[in-house]
């Protein structure tokens, strides 16, 4: 059950970008280039993946798990530049797989960011 709901987001969320990535026209939102919406959309990834990896959101990171959550997310982009390839109106970009990197590490930095500030539950005195 624990791991349907730490690995549950991480699948809904593929999908969604799956989803998305095969619409031929895909609006960006206003104030965002395209580079900048595949970073947030990566970050937001990355963040639920290593979340997945070290068993939720506080806990410890160590940095092996954050440098595998960044690259299960930049696989993750790359196979989704490699579907973007066979859908109309849209086209692979090497680019698009940085920004997605770039995503996927900082969402990886703000886990291990989280997992080092938030106290311990309960406090302990």
């Amino acid at each position: 059950m624990k791991a349907a709901l730490l690995w549950g987001p991480v699948v809904l969320y593929m999908g969604i970008i799956f989803v998305v990535s095969h619409q031929p026209d895909v609006s960006i939102p206003e104030g965002l280039t395209d580079k900048q919406s595949h970073s947030l959309a990566y970050t937001l990834l990355g963040l639920l993946i290593v979340r997945a990896l070290v068993g939720g959101l506080g806990a410890r990171v160590p940095v092996r798990t954050a440098i595998v959550g960044v690259l299960l997310t930049t696989l993750y982009g790359a196979s989704d530049e490699f579907h973007q390839m066979f859908v109309n109106g849209r086209s692979a970009e090497m680019y698009d797989l940085y920004a997605d990197a770039t995503g996927g590490a900082i969402g990886a930095f703000a886990c291990w960011l989280w997992g080092i500030i938030s106290p311990s539950w309960p406090l302990k005195t």
